[in-house]
């Protein structure tokens, strides 16, 4: 009993030191977070700056709730892509697309959650919350989106890693010419080759968009099984190239699937050996118990092959608005971590997939010997 008490109680103990006001953010959360959620994410953060970016890792990181109009795209996302610490993104389609507005020069503005709608209808505002956005500039971000994707380069069958690169040279050259800097997530994005792909790409503004120059009959389609299957050979490369797979989940949703599927398309579907994905972080205010993908436990994802059981003690899920764990983490990243050399996925699409081909040949091909050997008379 001795024994087994004194291991239960061999955690650092908790004698913090007061506040003074000098604190850095790192500070702050290395020895003030030390219980409940907060303690949760002094863990991620651990975990992302310990182990996630250690080596060669390769980080995905999925994107859901309305990050963008808050700021999150120019305040944490975008330094995470230049600084090497995310290497691939799967977003709702919301977040690019208002994420848009910033780099054509359109301003989204701080208000109050219970202001009238009726009344912000009637004066042409449309309310994210607690942010404003003037209606002419989502008519004008929409009158930007048709005439780009009407443009020679786009007609034709994309993933959506392709169609958001296109994109996103041309909002980097509206940013040059209103030089205004970087302002969008899909410019930083082009810029640094890192391939972000939509889940659901019919389910936004850009994707309605789409949807209505097809009806002018151009010829722009959304690629989904491209979409599918590159993921899952980004996920293949790092991990045959002895690196490791991480996920930094921000909220839930759809992209927090799309980002996980990879490994069971690569076991499950496709038939190639594999484990799960190494480290799993997720900023979540989403419960476990009502049974839906966003507050599913990375416990549960393992019993999907999502998640490698072995790694399971270094899975961690913090409880609270991305709005605030992402810039804490964000903060914490930049004082621990050295920016890595960029891994330019996006250039590297073509050889990722031989790789995923070739690996999927050879299952494919060990799977139907062994059915045929299993067919045969006194096998």
């Amino acid at each position: 009993m001795g024994e087994k008490k004194s291991l239960l109680l061999s955690g650092s103990r908790i004698d913090p030191k007061p506040i003074t006001g000098t604190e850095t953010a790192a500070e702050l959360i290395d020895n003030t977070f030390l219980a409940y959620n907060a303690g949760r994410l002094r863990e991620g953060c651990r975990l992302f700056t310990e182990s996630m970016l250690a080596g060669d890792g390769t980080v995905g990181m999925s994107l859901t709730g309305a990050l963008t109009p808050a700021g999150l795209g120019m305040s944490t996302i975008i330094p995470l892509i230049e600084a090497g610490f995310v290497d691939w993104i799967v977003s709702t389609g919301a977040n690019l697309y208002h994420d848009a507005h910033f780099a054509l020069g359109y301003s989204l503005h701080r208000g109050r959650h219970d202001t009238d709608d009726v009344m912000l209808r009637d004066e042409g505002i449309v309310r994210i919350y607690d942010v404003f956005v003037d209606y002419g500039a989502l008519l004008r971000t929409d009158d930007f989106i048709r005439e780009v994707s009407k443009q020679p380069e786009f007609q034709r069958s994309m993933s959506t890693a392709e169609y958001h690169y296109l994109l996103g040279g041309y909002l980097r050259e509206r940013e040059n010419a209103l030089g205004i800097g970087q302002k969008s997530v899909l410019s930083a994005a082009h810029e640094h080759a890192v391939p972000v792909y939509t889940s659901s790409p019919g389910d936004s503004s850009i994707g309605m968009n789409v949807a209505e120059i097809a009806l002018d009959g151009y010829k722009l389609a959304f690629d989904v099984s491209a979409d599918v299957n590159e993921t899952a050979a980004i996920v293949l490369d790092a991990k045959r190239d002895g690196g490791t797979s991480s996920v930094l989940i921000i909220g839930g949703g759809s992209p927090k699937n799309f980002v996980l599927q990879t490994e069971p398309q690569i076991q499950e579907v496709l038939g190639i050996e594999e484990v799960g994905h190494d480290y799993y972080l997720q900023i979540t205010d989403a419960r476990p118990d009502t049974g839906g993908l966003s507050g599913a436990t990375p416990a549960e994802a393992v019993s999907w092959g999502k998640v490698n059981p072995d790694k399971l003690p270094d899975a961690v899920v913090a409880y609270m608005d991305a709005t605030l764990g992402l810039p804490l983490l964000t903060a914490y990243a930049f004082s621990k971590v050295k920016p890595r050399v960029q891994k330019r996925l996006f250039e590297r699409r073509d050889e990722m997939m031989d790789r995923l081909r070739d690996a999927y040949r050879a299952a494919r091909t060990f799977r139907d010997e062994r059915a045929h050997a299993s067919a045969l008379p006194g096998i």
